[in-house]
C-alpha cells in the first residue's frame, strides 16, 4: 500500500489544479487575444533553422512526424517551458481460451517536462513514471493473449503484459545547433531509451489511443525502459544520424527501483523526416545479456519503420505506421506491424493493428522444441470517445484482440482463433495548439 500511495503521490505533484489552471490560462488567451503567424509583430525572434515542433519529439530522442498532433498542457515559468503529457485507463480485460485470464486494471503513466536556453542551445528534463507495478494487478501484469516477454517468479511471462516500472524515464536532453547547416544533441538517462527501434508504442503517434501494447513489443522497442543510457546524434532539419551506450539487462520483477548496471550494450539509428507527414528510421542493437533467465545469450535487434501523419477532415487525424523488427540470438526471428489511428473529428477515434511474429516455443512457454518457431497472428481494434470539455479530457473505449496460431499448439490454447477484449475509461490532456513558439532545437 505504501508503494501504490507513493507512485500516485508523485504523479499527483504535476497534476496540481494551478497548472492545470495556468495552461488552460494560456490555451483561452492565445485563441482569443493571439494573432496568426502571418501577422505576428516583426520584433518577435524567428526560430532558427533547426528549430522544430514538439510534435517531431517522439520517445527518449526518436522522431515522429512533424504533422503529428500533440496531447499536452503547456505553461511558461518565467524562462522555462512545462509540459505535461499522461494517459490512463482503468476497466475490465477479459482474455478467452485456455490460456486466459481477466481482471479490472489500470495502464498509466505521466510525463513532465522543463526546458530553458542554455549556452546556444536548449536544456530538457525529462521524468516519466507509472503506477502499473500497483495497478495492474500484480507481477503477472495485465492478459494478453499471444504476448511475450520478461518474467514473473524466474519464468518467463506468457500471454500477459507485464507492468512498466515506476521510473520509466529519467533524463536530460541537450541539443544546440551549429550554424544553420546541423546541430549536435546529448542525452542521459537514468533510466530511459537508447536509440533503437521506433518511438515506442504508448507514444507512437499510430497507437496512442489503443491501450494493447504490440505482441512484437520485445523485437521492436522494448528497450524503452534501460537502466543507464548515454546518446549522442547529430542531425540537420531532415536526417539525424545517433548512437548510444546503455545497460542492456531488462528491467527486473521489482519494478520499484532502478535496475543499474555497466553500459556494455550499444545502438545506431537513423531518422529521416523528408516530408511533415512522415518519419522513417532504421536502427541496429547489440544487447549483452538481455534475459536474467538467461545470462548467457546476447542479441542482435534490427529494426525499420516508417510513420505517416496527415491532418483528417476539419478537427481529426490520420496516423499509419509500418514496422519490422529482427532478434538474432543464435536464431533469427521477425516481427511485422501495421497499424492506424484515425481521428475522425477530435472526439471520435477508431483504431486497428496487425501483427504476425515468430515466436519461440520458451517465448511461449508450450512443451516440445523450446527453439522451434510458431507463426503467430494478431490483429487488435477498437474505439475511443473523447469528452473534450474542461482542462483535462475523460475517454471511454473498448479494444478487441484477435489472434491466430498455428494447429500444433491449439491444444494449449484450446483454440485456434484465442479471443480477448478491454473495455475501459481514461484520462488524456487535450490537444494542444502547437502554432505559437512550443519549439526545440532538434527535434
Amino acid at each position: 500500500m505504501s508503494k501504490w500511495i507513493l507512485a500516485f503521490a508523485v504523479s499527483a505533484l504535476f497534476l496540481t489544479p494551478r497548472t492545470l489552471s495556468a495552461q488552460e490560462h494560456q490555451h483561452h488567451e492565445h485563441h482569443e487575444h493571439g494573432t496568426p503567424a502571418e501577422e505576428a509583430p516583426s520584433e518577435q525572434a524567428e526560430p532558427s533553422p533547426l528549430s522544430f515542433s514538439h510534435s517531431r519529439e517522439g520517445s527518449g530522442t526518436s522522431w515522429m512526424p512533424d504533422s503529428s498532433p500533440v496531447f499536452a498542457h503547456h505553461l511558461m515559468a518565467g524562462d522555462w517551458m512545462l509540459m505535461l503529457h499522461y494517459w490512463a485507463t482503468a476497466g475490465y480485460d477479459d482474455q478467452w481460451s485456455d490460456r486466459g485470464s481477466r481482471r479490472f486494471l489500470s495502464t498509466n503513466w505521466i510525463m513532465g517536462m522543463a526546458s530553458h536556453s542554455l549556452l546556444g542551445g536548449q536544456l530538457t528534463f525529462r521524468s516519466m513514471l507509472s503506477a502499473e507495478p500497483a495497478t495492474m494487478g500484480g507481477g503477472k501484469g495485465f492478459p494478453l493473449l499471444l504476448q511475450t516477454g520478461e518474467t514473473y517468479g524466474g519464468i518467463p511471462l506468457h500471454d500477459r503484459q507485464h507492468p512498466h516500472d515506476l521510473f520509466m524515464e529519467t533524463a536530460a536532453i541537450y541539443r544546440r545547433p551549429i550554424g544553420d547547416a546541423f546541430g549536435v544533441e546529448l542525452y542521459a538517462a537514468a533510466s530511459g531509451e537508447p536509440a533503437l527501434g521506433p518511438t515506442a508504442f504508448m507514444h507512437r503517434v499510430s497507437a496512442i489511443d489503443n491501450p494493447l501494447p504490440p505482441i512484437g513489443h520485445h523485437w521492436q522497442d522494448s528497450t524503452h525502459i534501460s537502466f543507464g543510457v548515454l546518446t549522442a546524434g547529430v542531425y540537420n532539419r531532415w536526417l539525424k544520424l545517433e548512437g548510444s551506450l546503455f545497460h542492456g539487462r531488462e528491467p527486473d520483477e521489482d519494478r520499484w527501483n532502478f535496475d543499474f548496471g555497466p553500459l556494455d550494450s550499444w545502438s545506431a539509428r537513423l531518422s529521416l523526416n523528408p516530408t511533415a507527414e512522415t518519419s522513417f528510421q532504421v536502427s541496429y542493437g547489440f544487447l549483452k545479456s538481455p534475459e536474467a533467465i538467461d545470462p548467457e545469450e546476447n542479441l542482435h535487434r534490427v529494426t525499420a519503420s516508417g510513420t505517416y501523419s496527415t491532418p483528417l477532415f476539419s478537427e481529426g487525424n490520420l496516423a499509419l505506421t509500418a514496422l519490422w523488427g529482427r532478434n538474432a540470438s543464435p536464431h533469427s526471428t521477425d516481427s511485422f506491424l501495421l497499424e492506424g489511428n484515425a481521428d475522425l473529428d477530435g472526439r471520435n477515434v477508431p483504431f486497428l493493428r496487425f501483427e504476425y511474429v515468430q515466436k519461440l516455443g520458451h517465448d511461449l512457454v508450450v512443451p516440445g522444441d523450446p527453439d522451434a518457431k510458431y507463426d503467430v497472428f494478431q490483429g487488435s481494434l477498437g474505439y475511443v470517445h473523447r469528452f473534450t470539455v474542461g482542462p483535462v479530457v475523460p475517454v471511454v473505449g473498448a479494444a478487441v484482440n484477435v489472434g491466430l496460431v498455428p494447429g500444433s499448439i491449439e491444444p494449449q490454447y484450446g483454440t485456434r482463433v484465442p479471443v480477448g477484449a478491454f473495455v475501459f475509461i481514461g484520462l488524456q490532456p487535450p490537444r494542444a495548439s502547437m502554432d505559437h513558439g512550443h519549439h526545440s532545437m532538434a527535434k
